[in-house]
């Protein structure tokens, strides 16, 4: 059976917001949560590492986030700023728990800094012994508040960090969803030390100024690790939090890959979360899948970036998918409409690999 690879899960933010414990299952974190407000902030929880086991899911790109104090939307999102001292600390956390995690459970997750550690990683899913496995965890700062200064990136990448997205909303380095704008020259500067380091560059959440200049400065390798197609969504109200055409067809002309999002907002344009599940299907998904294809002209391009428990749970997902273990539900949708399997395979975790073996180091 075909691996998952997925570029996007706000592992630490949840542990640390909610106490979410993800080496339990999914079911045991609904349980556990029925009856509190958590599932009204953050939705029925979609990731556990029963369903990361079953639904063959070798490797996650784990976020390091937090959000600016103005952009805090009660007390119980402890995972907020007032400056870039207090992100700082904040991430750095976030990165930490990170390491914890896995020194605490060797058996379940294993971080992934280089080549080598993604090749243990996978394989340990090439047999059947389910002892075996273990979650590969690729570290992506998403916004970069944290990083005072340019020149203190080199601790982040020594700490782990392999990914960064200079925005979420607006940062000191680039405007960013609701709050658009271009790359400011904090933002340039950055760019020159991420590429001294070999950082993959995340252009999520970045307005298309900031993703074209981004993309055109930037040598080294470039990712959208979860963000839509934007042709498919009129009306779409923060239209720098999907990607333009021009921008999806600039990350493939350098050979970067976007992450399809499983979200119905991001699915169906003028979707609430009262509208709930009906009528968005995984069709929908594979809309955005195929729109990227047919602009870019092959599949190597895209792959899933679910965002799972990123603000949106169970109620906020198309129908046939109850967890992380059903993206691979997204290949059979694939199949049905026209994808051969290699490119079913592509999308659900070459793409991504065949990234990650050329943008990691050797060891």
């Amino acid at each position: 059976m075909t691996l998952i690879v997925d570029s996007h899960e706000d592992i630490a933010w949840n542990a640390l917001t909610f106490g979410r414990d993800y080496t339990f299952p999914v079911a045991a974190t609904r349980l556990r949560e029925a009856g509190t407000e958590i599932p009204t902030h953050n939705g029925q929880a979609l990731l556990g590492w029963s369903e990361w086991l079953l639904g063959r899911v070798a490797v996650v790109f784990a976020t390091l986030h937090a959000a600016p104090i103005r952009r805090q939307t009660g007390a119980w999102n402890s995972q907020c700023y007032v400056d870039s001292e207090q992100a700082h600390r904040l991430y750095w956390n976030q990165l930490e728990f990170y390491h914890r995690l896995v020194d605490e459970h060797p058996e379940k997750f294993r971080l992934v800094l280089n080549r080598g550690d993604l090749q243990a990683a996978l394989s340990g899913w090439e047999g059947e012994d389910l002892a075996a496995r273990r979650v590969g965890l690729v570290l992506l700062m998403e916004g970069a508040d944290a990083v005072r200064d340019p020149a203190e990136l080199p601790e982040w990448y020594e700490g782990g960090m392999r990914i960064l997205g200079p925005a979420w909303t607006g940062t000191r380095y680039a405007g960013g969803t609701r709050e658009p704008g271009p790359l400011t020259p904090d933002g340039r500067a950055l760019l020159e030390v991420m590429a001294d380091l070999g950082v993959i560059l995340d252009l999520s959440h970045m307005a298309e100024s900031g993703m074209l200049e981004a993309s055109d400065r930037y040598p080294g390798p470039i990712i959208a690790s979860h963000a839509n197609c934007l042709a498919l969504l009129p009306g779409y109200p923060y239209p720098e939090r999907q990607m333009t055409d021009l921008a999806i067809r600039r990350l493939a002309e350098h050979e970067g890959v976007v992450g399809v999002v499983p979200y119905n907002r991001f699915l169906r344009a003028g979707w609430e979360r009262p509208d709930g599940r009906t009528g968005i299907t995984l069709d929908q998904v594979v809309a955005h899948i195929d729109h990227v294809c047919q602009l870019v002209g092959d599949v190597a391009h895209v792959g899933i970036g679910s965002d799972f428990d990123g603000g949106f749970g169970l109620d906020a997902v198309p129908e046939g998918l109850d967890s992380v273990a059903d993206l691979r539900l997204i290949g059979a949708s694939l199949g049905k409409h026209g994808f051969s399997q290699a490119e079913v395979e592509a999308v659900l975790s070459g793409n991504w690999l065949r990234l990650l073996r050329r943008a990691l180091p050797e060891t």
